[in-house]
């Protein structure tokens, strides 16, 4: 049976290529098509293939009755409602690693332009202007480069900005000191990268943690006549603060590639200053790296189509049908079981160590390992991370990974335990899947519970004395803060608590919150 395949974004010809000379796909290529129109039409098609151009919403997803594979030729899937596509089964796939360099070269071309005055001067020279003394610029060599995020975009910028002779430190808290020396960079708090950096470089992924994250107070912090790059994502650096920095003289000029709104309307604040450079988003665009994306993601496509090969998905392992239907809950819970980590400790373990217990025990538990690895690391390296990524990228920070297998008795029958291993601390996770699907948390550190790994869950630490659960219920709802549900866990006069809500707590009521009697710690989690 012939299967459709939709493009809707301008893709290399010789991607194209790929997918018409496939024998059994019809391939209509609708670059350009509007969300309206590909509203009406995408419920005949079996794969659409995109770039950053489409966003594909939710209602787009509904549309989509067909619909099997989603390919987005190139890194982020930031327009694709990824978890609408997931509840739909439908394969969101990108294309990693095929345009790093160009965006790394990219990132350097804007600190080299910003720093030398480029465009401005070249500006006034095209007006018939000769304002050599107005573009007085400054060198690179031996300035420091300050990059929060060491992933595959980040490293290459660090390695070019060495060939410049520039002193590179950086701020990563999911990268070990012996990764980062193997790519001699200084490793450094944030606190410390605004303090001494003279250039700054965002080369992080848009997340809840990192929106907003270069802001008043860090331009605060900051030493006077910095200069900002960001090539990663917009809304990390929060445009309006960057424009006040900018006009008081603490930030002396800005590169942007990215904006929070795209394109920036052209009132925009920081396109009315003189000391902003900035491109339309071209940090992937080289002849190079189009035709790399273009070539990978018609080839994924096709092969998904075809022969249900599954490679470079963001939402799903690759797994056979028989497989997926036993592993399928572990993944999902060595998923949550690696973000809760990520999401409470904030830092980089060196060594994670997986218990495999019961059923799972006698499987091929390497898609798990990836599940665990990928929610350690997604909210917290700059590119997409994938069940197929993760353990490389968990390598590259110098986090070792070891799997067991226990055959023991003991405990629950079919688990994984995690063991989470940094320079200070070891931390215990673990969790149980009971019947075929019904997952839960029942063991953090050495507390015990049993605690549904979803949604949106307010952590607590407190003294094991009455009141505490009472005090923290009127404190929710003096905020209109709704209780979903409440998991405990009791030891040695400590307890710990798992308090689903269903709407988040802000910075302001958790720091609140903490000062209530008896309360030691207290933090917000998102799973799922």
């Amino acid at each position: 049976m012939t299967q459709k395949a939709l493009i809707s974004d301008k893709l290399a010809p010789e991607g194209v290529s790929i997918l018409t000379a496939a024998k059994g796909l019809q391939v209509d290529d609708r670059s350009g098509v509007d969300a309206a129109e590909l509203e009406k039409i995408i419920g005949d098609y079996d794969a659409l293939i995109i770039r950053s151009g489409t966003k594909v919403t939710e209602r787009i997803i509904a549309a989509a009755t067909k619909l099997r594979v989603i390919g987005r030729a190139g890194i982020g899937v930031d327009n694709v409602d990824v978890a609408a596509a997931s509840k739909r089964g439908i394969v969101v796939m990108n294309t990693p690693g095929g345009n790093n360099v160009t965006t790394a070269e990219h990132t350097i071309s804007m600190m080299l332009a910003l720093a030398r005055h480029i465009p401005q001067a070249n500006a006034t020279l095209r007006a018939g202007q000769w304002k050599r003394n107005d573009f007085v610029g400054t060198e690179v060599c031996n300035k420091t480069l300050g990059i929060i995020g060491i992933g595959n975009i980040g490293s290459i910028v660090a390695d070019r900005a060495r060939g410049l002779r520039m002193r590179v430190i950086a701020f990563d808290p999911f990268i070990t000191e012996e990764a980062a020396n193997r790519l001699r960079i200084e490793l450094v708090t944030l606190d410390g990268l605004f303090e001494q950096a003279d250039f700054i470089s965002v080369h992080t992924p848009l997340t809840d943690e990192t929106r907003g994250l270069v802001g008043d107070a860090a331009f605060a912090k900051m030493k006077k006549g910095v200069r900002i790059v960001n090539c990663a994502r917009g809304g990390i650096v929060d445009e309006a603060a960057l424009a006040r920095a900018i006009q008081s003289g603490q930030v002396v000029g800005a590169a942007l590639d990215v904006f929070t709104e795209e394109p920036p309307p052209k009132d925009h604040p920081l396109l009315q200053l003189p000391q902003v450079i900035a491109t339309p988003h071209l940090g992937a665009s080289t002849g190079e790296a189009q035709l790399n994306v273009a070539i990978s993601i018609a080839e994924q496509v096709r092969d998904f189509l075809l022969h249900n090969a599954v490679t470079n998905a963001v939402n799903m392992p690759s797994l056979s049908p028989e497989e997926a239907a036993v592993l399928m809950p572990y993944l999902v819970l060595g998923e949550r079981i690696g973000s809760l980590y990520a999401q409470l400790q904030g830092k980089a373990p060196t060594r994670v160590r997986i218990v495999f217990r019961g059923e799972v025990a006698d499987r091929d538990c390497r898609p798990i390992n990836a599940a665990v690895l990928k929610g350690l690391l997604e909210n917290v390296v700059e590119a997409p991370v994938n069940t197929v990524n993760a353990p490389l990228l968990a390598s590259e920070r110098g986090i070792k990974l070891v799997e067991m297998r226990d055959a023991t008795s003991e405990g629950f029958v079919n688990s994984i335990k995690v063991e989470f291993t940094s320079r200070d601390s070891t931390s215990v996770i673990e969790g149980a899947v009971f019947g075929r699907d019904v997952i839960r948390l029942v063991r953090f550190n050495d507390f015990y519970f049993d605690a549904l790994p979803e949604g949106h869950i307010l952590v607590l630490h407190n003294r094991d004395v009455p009141g505490v659960v009472g005090n923290v219920g009127t404190f929710l709802a003096r905020h209109k803060i709704n209780i979903a549900g409440l998991e405990l866990g009791r030891i040695g006069g400590e307890a710990i608590s798992f308090v689903h809500v269903d709407s988040p707590l802000n910075a302001a009521q958790l720091a609140e919150l903490k000062n209530l009697p008896d309360i030691t710690a207290a933090q917000m989690v998102r799973l799922g």
